[in-house]
């Protein structure tokens, strides 16, 4: 299989050096300055046992030539831009003819669980990931995985449900490149595990890590009542914990810990959007559907979308204007 990873930051340059790595054909979708970068140095990848510099084929999107009909995409982008990377790749031709939405499987290999319902309005054969994996991207052509012993643990089956051959042969890849892949029929259970946890990124990105405990305790019970209001099964924290165990570990690069997750990096890298609306404004959609009130995540989606429009720096919003917008 070939690779088109559309999206190289923290997740999507994790996956697609380790996979250049195992001797996998990649190419990697990525714009300005990081795409430029990559195209003259290669894609560092800086990890606890060493660093690694991959030199990858890197486009800016689908180009005019036809793409193999072996091809798998990997849609690594933020929640936000899923929608344009989406309309750019569906009608890319295929060689043999037909096109990608047609005849291509595509992998969401992101956080939040609207991804996939939208890819599926456009290509007819998707496949859900649920990320564990923790990377930071904030320096064109650098990416930071902490990971250890492996670099991130990516559960994956097909959409809506089930799984197939094609979900082994990628999981069989991303286990040579490394990586913890168990193919689950039953993904959307651990991405919607994974959605309560990610409700913390936003915290995160406001106010540090100095969060108060019943702050985001209050933000994942509102999320919990409503997936149970809904009637949508997830995953349990300690479920997780014992999935993980000693698989996935965050260790130090180069003597650091990891800044923050992957709404931190957005706002710490100034990227004019964020994906809050996708994970806090998630359970806001199906408190609003389900008559469950949410107001603190709501709070929590319009405190970042003020950081990004304010240029409020990562982590420096005050804690009592946050409170005050709860209540």
């Amino acid at each position: 299989m070939r690779y088109v990873i559309i999206g190289a930051g923290a997740v999507g340059g994790t996956i697609g050096v380790r996979l250049e790595q195992a001797d996998r054909d990649v190419t990697v979708v990525a714009r300005g300055a990081h795409l430029d970068a990559i195209r003259e140095r290669g894609l560092t990848l800086r990890q606890p046992d060493g660093d690694v510099t991959a030199r990858l084929a890197a486009v800016d999107g689908p180009g005019d030539l036809p793409l193999p009909a072996d091809t798998v995409l990997v849609l690594t982008v933020k929640s936000q831009d899923t929608e344009g990377a989406l309309a750019a790749w569906v009608d890319a031709p295929v060689a043999g003819g037909g096109t990608a939405g047609e005849r291509l499987p595509l992998l969401t290999a992101q956080n939040g669980v609207a991804n996939e319902r939208a890819a599926l309005r456009l290509f007819a054969d998707v496949h859900a990931v649920c990320v564990w994996l923790p990377a930071t991207h904030l320096d064109p052509g650098v990416v930071v995985a902490n990971g250890h012993p492996h670099p991130g643990m990516l559960h994956l089956g097909r959409y809506p449900g089930g799984a197939d051959d094609t979900d082994r042969a990628i999981a069989a890849d991303l286990t040579a490149a490394g990586f913890v892949a168990p193919v689950r029929e039953d993904v959307l259970r651990w991405k919607y595990g994974k959605l309560l946890s990610n409700l913390g990124n936003g915290l995160q990105a406001l106010l540090g890590q100095d969060i108060p405990d019943a702050l985001a305790e209050r933000v994942r019970a509102e999320g919990v009542a409503t997936l149970a209001a809904a009637r949508i099964p997830h995953t349990s924290p300690d479920e997780e914990r014992a999935e993980r165990g000693d698989l996935v570990q965050q260790r130090p690069v180069d003597g650091a810990d990891r800044s923050g997750g992957s709404t931190w990096q957005s706002l710490a890298r100034g990227a004019g959007s964020t994906e809050v609306d996708h994970l806090n404004g998630e359970i806001a959609l199906l408190g609003r559907l389900h008559g469950v009130p949410t107001p603190a995540n709501v709070a929590v989606q319009r405190a970042v979308r003020r950081a990004v429009r304010e240029r409020i720096a990562a982590g420096a919003f005050p804690l009592a204007e946050l409170e005050k917008m709860i209540a």
